[in-house]
């Protein structure tokens, strides 16, 4: 959790082998998992957010093999304490169909 903008910039670039200036959010987890940096391009510059959790812990992907896109539904799961993937979870449909 030693790394500033450039650092983690850097590092979606060159270890990721992605564009740190696309349109994404990328999430960083500490060791401890209580707290996270996420690294935006928001068009003009970046945005660096942290967050430390007073109690608990993020149930975060701990190997690197484990690293992917998750939705904004994932996100919001993993921003509560839950697991990235809900074995219960309500799949969306569109209105005025019945399946």
């Amino acid at each position: 959790m030693r790394k500033s903008i450039d650092g983690l910039a850097t590092y979606v670039q060159q270890n990721m082998g992605l564009d740190p200036s696309r349109r994404s959010l990328f999430l960083f987890c500490g060791r401890r998992c209580d707290r996270f940096k996420a690294l935006y391009w928001d068009g003009d510059g970046f945005v660096l957010l942290y967050k430390r959790l007073e109690k608990g812990r993020y149930q975060w992907p701990r190997r690197p093999e484990d690293a992917r896109l998750i939705t904004e539904r994932q996100f919001r799961w993993l921003m509560e304490g839950l697991k990235i993937e809900q074995k219960t979870a309500i799949v969306p449909t569109l209105p005025g169909r019945i399946a």
